[in-house]
C-alpha cells in the first residue's frame, strides 16, 4: 500500500477549552471551522499525528511514549465540565522511540517520557479536527531555550516522517499576549506582525529559516509574543518542509490577528 506524504501545519489552539463552552459572540467560531475542516484538506488519513505544543518545555526534546496517553488539564478557572473532556486516542511507543532516535542521530538531545499525558494544546484542537480519536497521537516538547533556529533544524530532521504518513502539527497562537486580547490598541500592531509573519512563511526554506530566526526584529514582535513559546511550534512545522508555506487561516480574534499556515 502506498502511503501519501502528509503536510505540516502551524495551527491555532484557541484559549483553554474554548471550543467546548458556550460562545454566544462567536469568538471562536471561525477557528473551530478551520480546525474541523483540516482533515478534509489532507491527502489521506494520517498514519499518526505528531503535535508540538507551546505548553511543554524540557531540556532537549521529549516525546510522549504511553500507549494510552492521559490528558493534562493545564488550564485554570474554567467550568467543571471542561475538566471532564475525553480524548482517548492511542499513543505510539514505537514511533516515540524511533523519532527520538531520529533526532539523536541528527545530533539533538532527545528522549521519551512514558508518563506524561497530552496537554490542552494537543487534545483541545484535536477534539475538533479529529473527533474520533482513532489516530495515534504523539506530543513533542519544546527545548527550554526557545531558540528558533534550533527548532527549525529539528523540524528539518523530522521531515522524513511526513513520507511515512505522519501529520506534523505545530500548535500555538500566532498572536499570544493575554493582556492585549480585546484591547483595540493591539489590532493595528497585531496586523503588522501578522503580515510580516506571513511574508516570512511564504519563502522557501533557506530564506524562511533566516527570517524566522530573526522574528524579534519584526514589527510589534514582543507585543505579539511577550514570551515566544506559542510561536516556536511554527519553527518546527516550517522546518519540516523545503517549499514555501502559505496562510490557510486568518481572522481577527478578540481584536488581534491570528493565522494558521500549511507547508507541503
Amino acid at each position: 500500500m502506498t502511503i501519501l506524504r502528509q503536510p505540516s501545519y502551524y495551527i491555532p489552539h484557541g484559549g483553554g477549552p474554548c471550543f467546548f463552552m458556550p460562545d454566544p459572540a462567536g469568538t471562536w467560531a471561525g477557528m473551530a471551522h478551520f480546525l474541523s475542516h483540516l482533515r478534509s484538506k489532507l491527502p489521506e488519513k494520517p498514519q499518526a499525528i505528531l503535535v508540538i505544543s507551546g505548553h511543554w518545555e524540557t531540556d532537549g526534546f521529549r516525546f510522549t511514549g504511553s500507549p494510552h496517553p492521559s490528558l493534562l488539564f493545564d488550564y485554570y478557572g474554567f467550568p467543571p465540565h471542561t475538566y471532564q473532556l475525553r480524548y482517548d486516542s492511542p499513543g505510539s511507543p514505537e514511533l516515540a522511540q524511533r523519532t527520538a532516535g531520529l533526532l539523536r542521530s541528527a545530533g539533538f538531545k532527545a528522549g521519551v517520557d512514558d508518563e506524561r499525558g497530552l496537554d490542552h494544546g494537543v487534545f483541545v484542537p484535536l477534539k475538533v479536527a479529529f473527533p474520533e480519536a482513532e489516530i495515534p497521537v504523539l506530543q513533542m516538547s519544546l527545548d527550554r531555550s526557545l531558540d528558533p533556529a534550533l527548532h527549525f533544524a529539528v523540524g528539518a530532521a523530522l521531515e522524513s516522517l511526513r513520507d511515512e504518513g505522519v501529520l506534523i502539527l505545530g500548535s500555538g497562537m500566532s498572536f499570544h499576549n493575554l493582556r492585549a486580547y480585546g484591547d483595540p490598541r493591539a489590532t493595528a500592531p497585531s496586523l503588522a506582525f501578522d503580515g510580516w509573519l506571513a511574508g516570512a512563511v511564504e519563502q522557501a526554506r533557506p530564506g524562511r529559516s533566516a527570517a524566522l530566526a530573526g522574528w524579534e526584529q519584526a514589527p510589534a514582535a514582543r507585543l505579539s509574543h511577550p514570551r515566544e513559546e506559542h510561536l516556536i511550534p511554527l519553527m518546527v512545522a516550517a522546518g519540516a518542509s523545503e517549499g514555501a508555506g502559505r496562510r490557510v487561516y486568518g481572522e481577527l480574534v478578540l481584536g488581534t490577528a491570528v493565522s494558521g499556515f500549511r507547508f507541503d
